[in-house]
């Protein structure tokens, strides 16, 4: 292998990433390309002095940032004037044609993509600065995570550029979809839009987690230099030279009326794409007519965007049931005539508390206003009066539990009604849902219509029953059979090796998720420690506040709960952070007690998968090795961690020596058994 081999390779995986992601049009096939990457990632490992910044294994997520340096813009990032009103936009191209004394206009009308601005500087063709745009003087050096967004090129196609691109990243709406029912099942705060996702994170530290996201990014602007063309539409041409996406619906107009044409067009059509839209940006081509037109204080006088009413529709409000979480919180739900809205069949609606309600005085019978915009779930945004049924009354809040008859709580200070009975079915039922779900006990098979079964029959009521499930008793329910009812059985056995982090997830502890689960788990490493921390003793574990600390405090203050945790613990799940996966002759995990670190890019498991293996096992994950590191272990791509390893002489494995362990544990835990 040769330096020249070497470059002929990133060139043609360069190729194919442009051909994939900007051109939609893929030359080889998947298994090619990932062959391709991992070839370049082993050249790249064993010639570091090779590797090049914009070979494409860059675009792998590395160490975490600890912060984001400030960038000050050299043009200031501007926000613009906008309009809902055509009459408005009427008025915009006269002011316009005015200050150029009646110089011919050409108007480019881009579609409005609601995401996040990016600003990108390339030098010598190659990308050196990603910025946001922060207060449009200063913003966020976020470049290492741009790099991860397969439509920002790492070099030009062009040589020898030096230019300030601008754009929008945005997050493609099925993946948003997709990206949410995770979050759910993880007990995750969802996105509120997929523009609130995209600056999420843009926003994360770990790079790694960014790369796995999939961002997009179109271009539309570059800045004023010897390679800016004289119009704005040859400039976007520029831009597809150059191997960025840009937005292909766009459209040159002669006159305000073919703008506004564009933007009726798209107000009709915005549902048929996957990414939101909110509107048309519409600016002057001819930039030496920028500069005559000027700015304001805040904003260009040469465009503006000319954004679209929020998606509406009449239908009628059948009733309003409530439904209880497994917290305890009673939420009203509007069950609605079903209407098509924002390309798709709406039924259901949140009406979100007692109080929108009676603000809003909607009753059951009502012909409602449903809007769509980005948001994940429909709302009800007001009434018509004037279609109201004659015999409507208001609505009137139950005082009683639906599920359990029980009644219902409301603090002076809170917003949410809820139902105090532990025992309600409904929460029952929520709760081991949530128990069962990947991100907790990630128990196979525990779905919606097993938990029905099981909270109805007397079988589990609650989290520690699952664990006295014999293969009989779970045969004998509904649509089971001897062979599900041992999978199941089986794979409730099997979650008692999921890491401590897993099950104070699984427990279910308001405003817990994932991510503070497992700071809990580091901090504490035991349920009896954490139990009787103080909130005082919460609140110095990292990213938890007041808030979270008195709601785990809280928590642990409940008999029933304290007795649901000796349950488990008899029931032989994991309640320490260095609680023992029985091997071969009892012994301890291999990794029980160590501190690993987890460099490179693995191909059985996510780096998430591993460090959970490795967590279930006793072990502690760190992001960086230090003296106090036990092992590493490396995957294609390894950079500095590994380097820095092999400098203190930590022990090092590949990815093939890991999964052997963990092949060897598993064979002797099934000789155990």
């Amino acid at each position: 292998m040769d330096r020249n081999t070497y470059d002929r390779l990133v060139e043609e995986a360069l190729e194919h990433d442009y051909r994939y992601y900007v051109l939609t049009e893929p030359a080889i096939s998947d298994e090619q390309y990932d062959r391709l990457i991992r070839h370049l990632r082993t050249i790249e490992e064993q010639h570091p002095d090779w590797r090049r910044p914009d070979s494409p294994t860059a675009r792998v997520g590395g160490e975490p940032t600890k912060e984001f340096p400030t960038v000050t813009h050299r043009w200031p990032m501007m926000s613009l004037d906008n309009t809902y009103d055509e009459g408005e936009l009427r008025e915009f191209d006269r002011r316009v044609r005015r200050a150029l004394d009646g110089d011919p206009v050409e108007y480019v009308c881009e579609l409005k993509l609601d995401g996040v601005a990016l600003s990108l500087r390339y030098e010598g063709s190659i990308l050196v600065l990603a910025a946001t745009r922060g207060d449009g003087t200063q913003g966020d050096d976020v470049t290492q995570n741009a790099r991860t967004i397969r439509t920002i090129p790492l070099r030009l196609r062009q040589p020898g550029v030096a230019a300030e691109v601008r754009g929008e990243v945005y997050y493609p709406a099925e993946a948003f979809r997709g990206l949410n029912e995770v979050r759910k099942e993880q007990g995750e705060k969802l996105f509120a839009n997929p523009r609130n996702a995209t600056a999420g994170t843009l926003k994360l530290q770990d790079t790694s987690t960014v790369s796995r996201r999939p961002l997009a990014f179109t271009a539309y602007w570059i800045a004023p230099s010897p390679q800016r063309p004289d119009t704005h539409w040859e400039a976007l041409k520029r831009l597809e030279a150059w191997g960025f996406s840009v937005n292909p619906n766009r459209r040159l107009c002669a006159s305000v009326e073919e703008v506004v044409e564009f933007w009726r067009a798209w107000e009709e059509k915005r549902d048929t794409l996957d990414y939101e839209i909110d509107g048309v940006v519409v600016k002057v081509n001819r930039y030496a007519q920028h500069e005559r037109l000027g700015v304001t204080s805040k904003s260009p006088r040469y465009m503006m965007a000319f954004k679209f009413h929020a998606r509406k529709a009449t239908t009628r409000l059948l009733d309003i049931t409530l439904q209880v979480g497994r917290t305890g919180a009673v939420t009203p739900v509007a069950n609605l005539v079903p209407v098509a809205l924002g390309g798709i069949t709406i039924s259901r609606a949140t009406l979100h508390n007692a109080d929108e309600i009676a603000r809003k005085d909607i009753r059951v019978g009502d012909m409602v206003v449903v809007e769509r915009g980005g948001d994940v779930i429909p709302k009800i945004s007001g009434v018509v009066p004037e279609e109201r049924p004659s015999e409507s009354k208001p609505f009137a809040f139950p005082s009683e539990c639906p599920a359990c008859g029980s009644p219902l709580h409301r603090g002076q200070e809170d917003v949410i009604t809820r139902c105090d009975n532990a025992a309600c079915p409904a929460q029952v039922r929520g709760r081991l849902i949530h128990f069962a779900s990947r991100g907790a006990m990630d128990i196979e098979g525990l779905g919606p219509a097993i938990v029905d079964q099981l909270v109805e029959s007397g079988l589990a009521g609650d989290m520690a029953d699952l664990y006295h499930l014999t293969v009989e008793r779970v045969a004998g329910l509904e649509r089971m059979g001897a062979k599900s009812a041992t999978n199941l059985v089986q794979a409730i056995e099997g979650s008692k090796t999921r890491p401590l982090s897993a099950l104070i997830f699984a427990l279910g502890i308001r405003n817990v998720g994932v991510t503070t689960a497992r700071t809990l788990a580091d901090h504490f490493r035991s349920l009896d420690v954490l139990m009787s921390g103080s909130p005082e003793d919460l609140m110095e574990v990292e990213d938890v506040g007041p808030v979270v600390a008195q709601s785990i405090y809280d928590f642990f203050q409940v008999p029933d709960n304290r007795d649901l945790i000796r349950g488990l613990s008899e029931a032989g799940l994991v309640v320490r952070k260095d609680g023992l996966v029985p091997t071969e002759g009892g012994s301890r995990s291999i990794f029980a007690g160590k501190t690993v670190v987890l460099t490179g890019t693995l191909e059985r498991y996510t780096r998430d998968e591993a460090a959970d293996l490795i967590r279930a096992r006793g072990g502690n994950v760190a992001a960086s090795v230090s003296a106090k590191t036990s092992l590493v272990i490396a995957g294609p791509a390894a950079g500095s961690k590994l380097s820095k390893a092999q400098e203190l002489g930590i022990e090092v494995w590949d990815e093939a020596r890991f999964l052997a362990a963990l092949e060897k544990e598993s064979r002797s835990r099934a000789a155990g058994c």
